[in-house]
């Protein structure tokens, strides 16, 4: 599973790439406007930074207006992965900007029957948001099952990109179900790698080398 940030703030997503294990990054009309930043380019930065997929999110409404967005967004960079929202018209623009060979994430899926719609309409991935359907006391996890499954029993290649990721164990229970792909804010992904048994440990490692082998 691909690990993403959510996020369009760059001085997150270049700590974290500096790990070498960021294979893309997620942006929303949300998170571009709390960067305080212009949309083009901060997309084009984050594309040189990540050199993976990197989605930006159209803010029309109509199919017209959406495909004439989301060529807009694709021509920034290679990387771009062109996101639409999981409505009729989301539906038409995927169709269309797919068959020119853009790469559509369609978001906001909420149940498996979306997600076969926008497989069908030729989404490069789908976007299941675990953590709200978990905010109306839904099972998120549940939904990456099906959708997992669905997509497996109808040889279907669209990707599955598990968001509104809430902490690690979301992360985990993703991997295990099939998600190909999982994005989260910052403060989950550094969160993946800490354990106070770690610390613990490395602190003991330290300590012992320190009284073996005394400064002089």
């Amino acid at each position: 599973m691909d690990l993403y940030l959510d996020t369009a703030e760059v001085s997150e997503i270049r700590e974290i790439a500096a790990w070498g294990v960021l294979a893309g990054v997620t942006t929303n009309p949300s998170l571009i406007a709390r960067s305080g930043r212009p949309l083009e380019p901060t997309i084009k930065e984050i594309c040189q930074i990540v050199q993976g997929p990197v989605s930006a999110e159209v803010v029309s409404t109509t199919a017209a207006e959406m495909i004439a967005e989301g060529r807009r967004l694709a021509a920034i960079d290679p990387h771009v992965v062109v996101k639409l929202p999981t409505t009729v018209d989301g539906l038409k623009a995927c169709k269309a900007l797919s068959d020119e060979g853009i790469r559509i994430n369609m978001t906001l899926v909420f149940s498996a029957n979306q997600a076969l719609l926008c497989a069908k309409a030729g989404a490069w991935c789908v976007s299941p948001f675990l953590g709200r359907i978990d905010d109306i006391s839904w099972e998120g996890m549940d939904l990456i099952r099906e959708i997992a499954e669905l997509f497996q029993v109808q040889n279907l290649s669209t990707r599955i990109l598990a968001a509104s990721i809430r902490h690690p164990r979301h992360v985990t229970q993703a991997a295990m179900l099939g998600a190909d792909i999982a994005t989260m804010p910052a403060k989950v992904f550094q969160q993946l790698v800490k354990h106070p048994l770690t610390d613990l440990g490395l602190k003991a490692f330290l300590e012992d080398w320190a009284k073996a082998n005394p400064k002089v």
